[in-house]
């Protein structure tokens, strides 16, 4: 039970500091945001809501300029006003915009955010044990080996909950008519939109897909789609 409890005590630090970023994470939302009102993307948020069976998708805008979406983890939908501005600046459309929010309400319908607790608390336990055990067979780099394959393990898990969060938005989207263009379109605008898109870090460390594997993952996912509607 004492080999253990290095352990048993990560995963419960773990959960406390996951807990607490949630709340802190609320607090900060609340404190800048506000409900997005604006007609177009109003529109075609009733439009996957209709295609939901629900009344109406709320989206708020987050007052920071980075660009970005995210799902809290109380399930509301957030779009960055960076993000927002590069829609009213006519860099994005409002469709490539509809498909952010689609897909962020794929991590809310998928349950990621308790996914990724659950994940943090096993990743944090699999730290503490790869340190003890590599740290006792090679001393002085066991702790930096346990970190670095810890943290290939987050970026795979995230990876993977980028994907189903995609494929959940390609469907929604298809379902309410906008169609996955501009799904494939708003990747391929979103290093230059970002400055960023991963380059010059390992695709093992990447915590999001590369940009390609996307597009071509929901090509795959329309092909699969095609060959399963009924032929005339």
């Amino acid at each position: 039970m004492l080999k253990l409890t290095p352990i048993l005590l990560a995963i419960g630090y773990a959960l406390v500091m996951y807990q607490f970023s949630a709340w802190r994470t609320k607090r900060e939302l609340d404190a800048r945001s506000a409900e997005l009102a604006d007609p177009q993307i109003h529109a075609l948020g009733l439009r996957m809501a209709e295609a939901l069976g629900v009344e109406r998708i709320r989206v708020h805008i987050y007052e920071v300029e980075p660009v970005n979406g995210l799902a809290a983890p109380d399930g509301r939908i957030f779009l960055t006003r960076g993000f927002f501005n590069k829609y009213r600046a006519g860099e994005v459309t409002g469709e490539e915009l509809a498909s952010v929010i689609a897909h962020e309400l794929g991590h809310v319908a998928l349950g990621h955010a308790r996914r990724r607790m659950i994940d943090f608390s096993g990743q944090n336990a699999i730290r503490v044990a790869l340190a003890t055990v590599l740290g006792r067979l090679v001393p002085g780099v066991g702790i930096w080996i346990a970190n670095m394959l810890a943290s290939m393990l987050a970026a795979r898990l995230s990876r993977q909950d980028e994907y189903e969060a995609d494929a959940y938005a390609a469907a929604l989207l298809t379902k309410a008519g906008i169609g996955t263009g501009p799904q494939k379109s708003l990747f391929l605008k979103l290093e230059g939109l970002t400055g960023m898109g991963g380059r010059g870090m390992p695709a093992w460390l990447m915590s999001h897909p590369k940009t390609a594997d996307r597009v071509r993952a929901i090509e795959a996912l329309e092909a699969r789609w095609a060959k399963e509607l009924p032929q005339d």
